[in-house]
């Protein structure tokens, strides 16, 4: 891990030295139109909205290029900082871009800057397949003319033909939906032009990115005021209960979003759901429809001339539908954790009781993966779960190459904490700054120690096993970490017994100040020696025949086992690990 993450490091500080290098634009402070834009906000600002404001602000009135990530829960009012920062690059003579994943979101943020910016000689213009050919190249020539003020758009405004020569800002919304080829393209707008990142579960690489240091980060954990969390439950497919949900949303006029993730089986999925609720208009939608009719079922669904709408994941960046307020979805085994929150984040979004049924096929036995995820999801039901969410998503998937298209880390490895430690070790070694090393404690004693592979089969739950039980700094964390494994895999094999009996040694020499235990030729040497005073001459007396070398740092006490004791001198020692911990745990203890 630490090669893997010497590596990554290089690549980090040369970011940041191109960050630092490069020359962005200077903001002016706010004026006027901020001003008017602010009066016509219709709610109060949350705590955590007004700081997130803020901080961008200052981050665009500095010369260095913005990276920031606001990361904050679906409708805690992520857009309204946005919409403040385009305002704030367009006062002074640039243009702004704002990068949505799908044509109906696009669509959706057009709309929103168009209405908040009304008042203000603004052009905002959308960019996205909805468009006809024509359309779009009219868009393409009025933005390389410098016309165009904000242009929304999905990834076609990633393409070579378009141009915005005063690019002053750019703004992602949901940058997990992109791939590695739009992300690698964005790492090159990033060097010059501030940008502005939002998103409900950051993914893992975005996430780590913030929490090491490389970019800004603001959190909004307020919920707005009457906000109530998404009821969810979690359990197998039920056409009763599905079929009850759906009635109970329309008995309150309200809408449902059904989501099935294959295009293949979707319209069969909409029959059935037709035949158990006769009464409801069903619509189906999905990213294979051509556009324009596609267009026409989201903007009937947003009208409210459908009850249902059976659709792919194509629903869940950003939709704003406030009467809808019920969710399901099958098969959510096979979704991601962040595409989960992101889903039940569809629902609740009004003053109304929202609820999220997550289904998974009856009879069928869970991967341990989607166990995992179904089970975190349940768990975090209370408003602002999204950065709590995306944390575990973190250490359930590691946090992949920083700088790459691997996807895989070698956080599950070492756990987050310490491999945050190390990448911010070797960042700091690249920077030239002094590095404390982490000194951990080396036990060499003839004892066998391991966790089977037929007690933990899986090597992750193994390393996680090893990486708690290295974490445990006392005999009662250790105890505690036993209950844990005999509880969650059953009665403890004798290897695996061991293996807690050298954890208390650890957890003692941690307490002690001792670095490394040896033991060979019938004596146990320790590292750093007792330094002199009272207790060295406490402890000489106590364990004859004790040496203290000044020269190697290191003390020999004499092993004397219990089971020769009385035998003569010639008596043939025979070390049992066990007894052996035991004495040096009580060795350690004097010591302390």
């Amino acid at each position: 891990v630490r090669m893997a993450v010497a590596e990554i490091a290089e690549g980090l500080v040369s970011l940041y030295r191109d960050r630092l290098a490069a020359q962005g634009h200077t903001h002016a402070p706010d004026g006027d139109w901020m001003q008017r834009l602010v009066e016509t906000f219709p709610w109060e600002e949350t705590p955590d909205q007004a700081r997130a404001i803020t901080e961008v602000a200052v981050d665009m009135e500095s010369p260095t290029p913005m990276d920031r990530l606001v990361c904050g829960d679906v409708g805690y009012g992520k857009t309204e900082i946005a919409v403040r920062a385009v305002l704030k690059t367009v006062a002074d003579g640039r243009q702004a871009a704002v990068l949505v994943p799908t044509t109906v979101l696009a669509q959706q943020h057009h709309q929103t800057f168009a209405e908040r910016f009304a008042e203000l000689p603004i052009r905002v213009e959308m960019l996205s397949r909805f468009l006809t050919p024509a359309e779009q190249k009219r868009v393409t020539a009025d933005l390389r003319a410098g016309k165009v003020d904000v242009v929304i758009g999905t990834h076609r405004l990633l393409t070579d033909d378009v141009e915005i020569p005063k690019l002053g800002l750019l703004v992602v919304d949901e940058e997990q939906r992109f791939g590695v080829k739009a992300k690698e393209r964005l790492k090159e707008i990033r060097t010059s032009v501030d940008v502005l990142t939002m998103t409900a579960t950051p993914i893992p690489r975005t996430l780590e990115f913030a929490l090491t240091g490389i970019r800004d980060m603001s959190v909004v954990n307020t919920p707005p005021e009457d906000r109530r969390p998404v009821l969810t439950y979690v359990g197998e497919f039920d056409e009763q209960a599905v079929a009850g949900a759906v009635r109970r949303e329309l008995l309150r006029d309200g809408q449902v979003f059904y989501v099935h993730n294959r295009v293949q089986s979707i319209d069969r999925a909409a029959t059935q759901l037709g035949r158990l609720v006769p009464e409801a208009r069903i619509a189906v939608a999905h990213g294979q429809m051509d556009e324009g009719s596609l267009e026409q079922i989201m903007l009937g669904f947003w009208d409210g001339n459908f009850d249902v709408l059976v659709s792919t994941t194509i629903i869940e960046s950003g939709l704003d539908i406030p009467r809808a307020n019920t969710l399901v979805v099958d098969r959510a085994d096979l979704l991601g954790l962040a595409q989960l929150y992101q889903l039940r984040g569809r629902v609740g979004r009004a003053q109304q009781r929202a609820y999220a049924y997550l289904f998974y096929p009856p009879n069928r036995v869970l991967t341990e993966e989607a166990h995992e995820r179904l089970k975190v999801i349940a768990e975090h039901q209370d408003l602002g779960s999204g950065f709590a969410i995306a944390m575990r998503d973190l250490e359930l998937r590691g946090a992949g190459n920083l700088l790459g298209p691997a996807q895989s880390g070698h956080i599950a490895a070492v756990g987050f904490d310490l491999y945050c430690e190390l990448v911010n070790e070797a960042v700091a070694t690249l920077r030239g700054e002094k590095v404390e090393e982490l000194e951990p404690v080396r036990i060499d004693i003839p004892i066998e120690t391991s966790i089977p592979q037929d007690y933990m089969p899986k090597e992750s739950l193994r390393l996680e096993a090893y990486r708690r039980l290295a974490d445990a700094a006392t005999e009662e964390a250790v105890a505690d970490v036993r209950d844990e494994w005999a509880d969650r895999y059953g009665p403890l094999p004798e290897v695996v017994e061991n293996l807690l009996e050298l954890g208390k040694v650890r957890a003692a020499a941690v307490r002690a100040g001792v670095r490394e235990i040896v033991f060979a030729r019938d004596q146990v040497r320790l590292s750093p020696c007792i330094p002199s005073g009272s207790k060295r001459m406490r402890f000489e007396r106590m364990h004859r025949g004790t040496v203290v070398k000044e020269d190697t740092r290191q003390t020999i006490v004499p092993y004397e086992d219990p089971n020769t004791r009385g035998r003569g001198a010639g008596a043939r020692m025979r070390v049992s690990g066990r007894d052996l911990c035991e004495w040096i745990i009580s060795l350690l203890e004097e010591l302390t």
